[in-house]
Formats: C-alpha cells, sequence, structure tokens
C-alpha cells in the first residue's frame, strides 16, 4: 500500500488540530467538573439534553431506483467478481452478521494475512473518506480499487469481470431493466455503489436519545457518554459517523498496536467509525485489540495520555454498545 501523500498529511494534521481546538472551547466547563467528579468518586450528574450534541443520528438511507438495488445487492454477494470466482463482497462485509468479516482473520489471494482488518461496510457512505488510509472519496472509486487490488478481488481489469457476466442472460437481463443495456464497468459499479448506500443502519438506542427519548440510555451509559466527550474521544469520533470524517496520526503518546512500527502502514490512517462499534470486534486496523474494553484503554492511553479507571472503562464500554442500530430490522450483530 502506498502512503498518504504530503498534502494530504498537512490537510489531515491540520484538521485534526482543528477538531481538538473546537473540542477544548466546547468542553473547558466540562472538565473541571469531570476532573472534580472523578476525584471524589462520583457519579456523573449533567443535564441529559441531546439539544448541541457534537453527533448526530443515522439518517434514513437515500432514495434510490429499486431495480439498481437489487441488482446492486446480488452483484455485492457474486463471487464472479473476483478472479477464480473464489470470493465476493460478501466475504469481507458480511452484511447478514457486522458489514465486516466477524472475528475472521482473512487472508488476501496470495495466501498472506491482509494488512489491514476489513472495516464494516455499514454506514460506509457516511465517511468522507473510504479505507483505512483514506484513498477513495466515492463508493464507486473503492469498488473499483478492491475489484482490481491483486489480492482482494484479483482482476486484472474491469472487462473482465463485465464479460463474466455477460454470459448470464439473467445478469444481462437485470442490468438492461436497470441501466437499459448489457453489463458494462460504469454501471457495474454504479450498481455495487447503490446498494452500499444503502447501508445505513438508524435506531440504535443512542441515536434514540439524540432524538429525545430520555430513557433510552442508562446512566451508566450516560456518565461514559460525558467521559467519551471529557476526556477528547471525541474530538476525532464526532458527527454522524461517529469517526470517518478526519485522519488521526496513531500512537500519539505510546505504541497502540504492535504494527506501529511496521513501515507498510503509514503514520496517518483515517479514523474510523464507532457506529456497531460492540459488533464488529477484533479493534483497530490490524484487529490486535480483542475487546472493547481492551481498546478503549489503548486508545486512552496512546492517544489521550490518560489511564482509566476499571469503572471509566466499563462505562465507556456501556455508551458504545448504545451506538448499534438496526438493518432490516433487526439489530446488527444478531445473527439472522
Amino acid at each position: 500500500m502506498s502512503s498518504l501523500s504530503t498534502s494530504s498529511c498537512f490537510e489531515s494534521t491540520a484538521t485534526a488540530v482543528i477538531a481538538r481546538l473546537m473540542l477544548v472551547l466546547a468542553f473547558s466547563l466540562l472538565l473541571a467538573r469531570v476532573a472534580s467528579a472523578r476525584d471524589g468518586g462520583q457519579s456523573f450528574d449533567f443535564d441529559t439534553s441531546a439539544n448541541s450534541e457534537p453527533i448526530t443520528p443515522i439518517p434514513a438511507p437515500p432514495p434510490a431506483d429499486p431495480l439498481v438495488m437489487n441488482l446492486g445487492e446480488r452483484l455485492f454477494e457474486d463471487p464472479r467478481l473476483s478472479r477464480g470466482n473464489v470470493r465476493s463482497c460478501i466475504t469481507c462485509h458480511d452484511i447478514r452478521l457486522n458489514g465486516a468479516a466477524g472475528k475472521k482473520h482473512l487472508s488476501g489471494l496470495d495466501g498472506k494475512p491482509l494488512h489491514y482488518a476489513p472495516l464494516t461496510v455499514f454506514n460506509a457512505a457516511l465517511s468522507f473518506r473510504l479505507s483505512w488510509e483514506g484513498h477513495y472519496r466515492t463508493l464507486e472509486e473503492q469498488a473499483r480499487a478492491s475489484l482490481l487490488n491483486p489480492v482482494i478481488m484479483g482482476n486484472p481489469n474491469l472487462q473482465e469481470v463485465v464479460d463474466r457476466l455477460r454470459i448470464d442472460r439473467t445478469m444481462v437481463s437485470q442490468f438492461e431493466d436497470a441501466f437499459g443495456h448489457g453489463p458494462d464497468g460504469p454501471s457495474l459499479l454504479a450498481a455495487l455503489a447503490t446498494f452500499e448506500r444503502s447501508l445505513l443502519t438508524p435506531g440504535s438506542r443512542f441515536d434514540r436519545w439524540l432524538a429525545g427519548d430520555p430513557a433510552a440510555l442508562s446512566h451508566q451509559e450516560l456518565n461514559g457518554y460525558h467521559l467519551f466527550k471529557s476526556l477528547g474521544c471525541v474530538a476525532c469520533h464526532q458527527g454522524v459517523n461517529i469517526g470517518g470524517n478526519l485522519f488521526e496520526r496513531r500512537g500519539i503518546f505510546s505504541p497502540l498496536t504492535p504494527s506501529d512500527a511496521s513501515a507498510a502502514v503509514p503514520a496517518l490512517l483515517r479514523v474510523p467509525s464507532l457506529r456497531n462499534i460492540a459488533a464488529t470486534p477484533p479493534y483497530f486496523h490490524d484487529g490486535s485489540a480483542p475487546t472493547l474494553s481492551d481498546a478503549v484503554r489503548k486508545m486512552s492511553r496512546a492517544q489521550l495520555n490518560s489511564n482509566l479507571t476499571d469503572e471509566e472503562v466499563e462505562a465507556i464500554v456501556a455508551f458504545l454498545g448504545t451506538l448499534t442500530g438496526n438493518y432490516h430490522g433487526r439489530q446488527v450483530g444478531d445473527t439472522p
């Protein structure tokens, strides 16, 4: 994988700095109250109003042509999109589970472990860039890159994929119904992207709280949310996707993962979304944190220079558990 360009790094660093400055201004009074509560071993007692929060609820999926949507869903599960017909998009992004690879450690077509743990495809459409390194601005760009990646889908060009699809008369008919013509590269990418834009997961308990339901969160979960803000987690994880909207340097105060010293992984990575985070272990770009508690402790030390108490970790993990939304009438991560 190539590293980020100098201009991208500058842009990313500047964005992160601005986010931190905004956080300091927004929560300067809150910090004093948190410190007092922590020193006294007290729980937090804050206004639970959802107004002016740094996180916003997930919207409904955008309207889309159902014919294009259905075609995209079928293509997402079609192994003919890979060289040798050995894997499909759902291999790494299983929408029947958590939109990622579950707890499996995946290898590339070359048999070697993948550089990065697959990110969940759920809510990917809400991120400002795609992939861990943030190379792609649109779902179409990302889909094309995956299809042509020699260790992911392994195709030398899109035309070979199109040629395999054209053999299937039913597939040709489905393209004609959706686009007015048979399979081609742009339509293939458009169908996949249209389907992926539908993979939003609204309805989390936290989003219900944001919408005005004070009973949606427990006292411990609210404590965890206030800690999440006051400690600085929200500087990188905010907005509708609770992340996914800037780059950040990993291991600011101490190494975050065993791969921190690897030249193959750039120092700046795109901040992942925390939506559905309780359903997507293991954690980090290399999958080196097996549990959410482990990830919270390591992130706090490496990124914030803070050693959390067991009670604080439990509260933050409880809050993160409220970020799980719904897809097709069931909670993400639930077995169909």
